[in-house]
């Protein structure tokens, strides 16, 4: 006996099509939102990553790593609006209303990028 799983094309592309489907029916639009901002900020850390390799050089130093930082860290912040704002998912012990997540978001924000800024230089 062979230790290979054989997977079948047609049962992914049905994994997928039937988890996309779900996915757009029955995730609220504010969560698809974040989202979309959280691939765009994935995009941009890979586009900053893509540029230093392809110039060859990470001159100057500082605003590549500002860049990373900023994008790693509005991710940490988008993923944790999105944990607070999906509240139906999971039982929560505190539950925080949706304006205050945005609020410590926005906060969690502009804290972030004081630092970024400042690290530039």
């Amino acid at each position: 006996m062979s230790n290979f799983i054989i997977i079948n094309p047609a049962n992914v592309y049905r994994a997928i099509k039937t988890t996309w489907g779900k996915y757009r029916d029955q995730m609220p639009i504010q969560c698809k939102l974040i989202d979309i901002y959280i691939v765009y900020i994935i995009l941009t850390a890979f586009m900053q990553i893509l540029y230093a390799v392809v110039i060859g050089t990470t001159y100057p130093f500082n605003s590549l790593l500002s860049g990373l930082s900023s994008c790693v860290g509005s991710f940490v912040l988008a993923v944790s609006l999105r944990l607070q704002i999906n509240q139906g998912s999971v039982k929560r012990e505190f539950a925080f209303s949706q304006e205050r997540a945005f609020a410590d978001f926005i906060i969690g924000n502009v804290i972030l990028h004081f630092i970024v800024i400042s690290y530039l230089g």
